[in-house]
């Protein structure tokens, strides 16, 4: 009876060595947020590799990014994040560079054009720069910051140097475009058109639009890419029987269909007044590739392409800047030109 008693006393102190511990994690990732320059659609980053930017939670067993048991010491001096005490000497399986897998990250803020890069992991100072929707960027380190829709990871990035929240970007392997050997004329191979207004035209290209170039085309001529590009733009919706399918005036300005592509160099370049666009959103578009057929949406006078280079300010109308064709230089009204825009 004795052994007995000993025996439960004994098993009943053993389950009591456990109360109270409780293993530290990193908060788990949501969709939503703020950092970015309006309401998010898009997810976090993907607790795996690739850049699936549908992945809603972050695996703590299997991310390497996340140490389990490490407390969140983020020094807002240095940028480092302090590992050194733990919950737990449990052996979590990590091993080697925690960013092995997320040597890069996507931006993924669309619709919203921009997404906020913070000079600490929080929201507490004014943005230092701002990326664009699918830019890609060396990460430096992963971070514990402030809570963003109850998500807590950040990542301090190379350049521009800072931080971003990880509701809005995605690990990613790929490199970043190299920047292109030149700019193509935006039109098939062999083809020749004609310049209709030129740079600092008297019709329309002054101010934002003082580099642009129309081209006079036929309504559903195929219009390619000048040179390698990721979609970052799209507007698709006017279409047959809108107000301003068959051209307009200023007040039509808003509604001409249109592709934006980004450049290994960092900039854009401007397809509008499509009657068709047949590239999606964040799709990989070669040199020569198709963007859409012309047409005369928007704030337009006759069927035609308008085209030009731009800064990328994360909009779909930025402020144009020179361009060179590869084929002849920068044609003024009136010039006919032929594309060598071949694959």
């Amino acid at each position: 009876m004795y052994a007995r008693s000993l025996f439960i006393a004994l098993l009943l102190a053993a389950s009591g060595c456990y109360d109270g511990v409780e293993l530290e994690t990193i908060g788990s990732m949501t969709t939503g947020g703020l950092e970015s320059s309006g309401v998010a659609t898009t997810t976090g980053p993907a607790a795996s590799t690739g850049d699936d930017p549908t992945t809603t939670g972050l695996d703590v067993s299997s991310d390497p990014m996340v140490t389990s048991g490490s407390t969140s010491g983020f020094d807002a001096t240095t940028g480092a994040t302090d590992t050194s005490s733990t919950t737990s000497d449990m052996d979590t399986g990590t091993t080697g560079d925690p960013l092995a897998e997320c040597p890069r990250l996507r931006v993924m803020v669309a619709p919203d054009p921009t997404l906020n890069v913070r000079s600490t992991p929080s929201t507490e100072f004014e943005p230092v720069a701002s990326l664009v929707h699918g830019a890609i960027v060396d990460t430096v380190a992963a971070v514990q910051g402030e809570s963003i829709e109850g998500n807590t990871l950040w990542y301090q990035i190379a350049a521009p140097a800072g931080f971003v929240s990880g509701v809005f970007v995605a690990c990613t392997q790929e490199l970043p475009p190299p920047p292109p050997e030149g700019y193509y004329l935006p039109l098939a191979c062999g083809m020749s058109a004609k310049i209709t207004q030129g740079n600092n035209g008297n019709t329309s290209h002054s101010g934002k639009a003082q580099y642009a170039f129309d081209f006079g085309l036929a309504l559903n001529t195929p219009l390619h890419a000048m040179a390698d590009g990721t979609v970052v733009h799209v507007y698709a919706e006017t279409g047959p029987g809108d107000p301003c399918y068959n051209g307009g005036g200023p007040e039509c300005f808003p509604y001409g269909n249109l592709v934006v592509l980004l450049h290994g160099d960092g900039s854009t370049t401007l397809y509008k007044h499509l009657n068709e666009v047949d590239v999606a959103l964040d799709e990989f578009v070669p040199r020569g590739g198709l963007v859409g057929l012309s047409g005369s949406t928007g704030y337009s006078t006759g069927p035609h392409a308008h085209v030009m280079r731009m800064e990328n300010c994360g909009l779909n109308n930025c402020q144009s800047i020179p361009l060179e064709f590869i084929e002849c230089g920068v044609p003024v009204q009136g010039q006919t030109v032929t594309s060598q825009n071949c694959l």
